[in-house]
């Protein structure tokens, strides 16, 4: 059954896709580094700092490792892995990830951008990260692993075309970049956050939308392009993990997400105001650990791998041994208060 994970990966990015047809596709990496695995179990002291629906659940001290995660739940190999553009946050450990599954299918963008030495001076993020992905761009490989570079609009077999050459595929449509967001990037004022993939996840009714670090020139295009295509979704991964970043949310008023999913930040960093103020709801990484979403249902379920929020939601929750997470309820425009 088709099935979305959005792990808690620290101030990161790195989301999951379970297709029918059994392939997984991983959207950004953070956090993968060969670490020794944290228990995700709640402290005393955290579960002290907690206060209602809304309140600091703390769970951005509990990440998880994609690659513990992944092998916990089954996924052994990865048939495309998606850059959505080149930022530490969203690939760091990715030359681990890629030295356990070997993705077969790699998509990411012709970006110009470069990290100078000097960068790495007090960074938490692993300069060898920086040169596998450097690598993989700049020698452009046909083949172990494919490297697709996809623009808005774009028409491919596995992706959003089936293997007879019909439609559906994985139902994965690509609403961003442009070149031109591609070349105002490389070439105007080097923010490679223009760049960014902004990817429609079509199965059966519902569309899940994955909105990378995408900016407001990004949103004036899937407006003007795709606006039937995201009117109204039931899901939306927010752009940004959820943090302010000086820019227009107007795109919500077409979105309307039943349900958004925030990462972690510091409250006064993350951008509440723009869901709250249009009646929009929210779950955090902080509050919930990992979100595992049943694309199978309608509506569509949510599960959580924190149980203490799980039962500030839902007291009748219950262990889901296959999602290996907690029962929250469909999503629904009142499922978190």
């Amino acid at each position: 059954m088709a099935t979305i994970h959005y792990l808690n990966v620290k101030e990161g990015d790195c989301s999951v896709i379970e297709h029918n047809s059994g392939h997984a596709t991983v959207i950004d990496v953070c956090n993968a580094k060969p670490t020794k695995r944290l228990t995700e179990a709640l402290t005393a002291e955290a579960a002290k700092a907690e206060r209602g629906i809304s309140g600091n659940f703390q769970q951005k001290k509990y990440p998880v490792n994609p690659i513990t995660y992944l092998r916990d739940h089954g996924i052994n190999s990865i048939f495309r892995y998606v850059q959505t553009h080149p930022d530490m946050d969203h690939m760091d450990g990715i030359n681990e990830f890629f030295e356990e599954f070997s993705p077969l299918n790699f998509w990411d963008t012709d970006n110009e951008k470069e990290m100078p030495s000097a960068s790495w001076e007090g960074s938490p993020y692993n300069e060898e990260d920086w040169k596998f992905y450097k690598h993989l761009r700049d020698t452009r490989p046909a083949n172990d692993p494919k490297r697709l570079t996809l623009l808005s609009g774009a028409r491919g077999q596995f992706f959003n075309v089936g293997a007879d050459g019909g439609g559906g595929g994985d139902g994965l449509h690509v609403l961003a970049p442009t070149q031109g967001l591609v070349d105002a990037g490389n070439d105007v004022d080097e923010e490679y956050n223009r760049c960014s993939y902004v990817l429609l996840y079509r199965t059966g009714d519902h569309r899940i939308v994955f909105g990378g670090d995408s900016h407001d020139e990004t949103w004036d295009h899937i407006l003007d392009k795709h606006k039937g295509d995201v009117t109204d979704i039931d899901l939306l991964i927010a752009p940004h993990h959820g943090r302010k970043s000086g820019r227009s949310y107007e795109f919500l008023d077409t979105l309307t997400p039943t349900l958004t999913f925030f990462g972690n930040a510091r409250s006064e960093h993350l951008a509440y105001g723009a869901w709250r103020g249009r009646g929009l709801s929210i779950v955090t990484n902080n509050q919930a650990n990992c979100m595992v979403v049943d694309v199978s249902t309608t509506p569509m379920t949510l599960y959580v791998t924190h149980e203490t929020f799980a039962r500030r939601v839902n007291a009748g929750t219950f262990y889901s041994e296959p999602f290996k997470a907690w029962y929250v309820g469909p999503i629904t425009e009142d499922l978190i208060p």
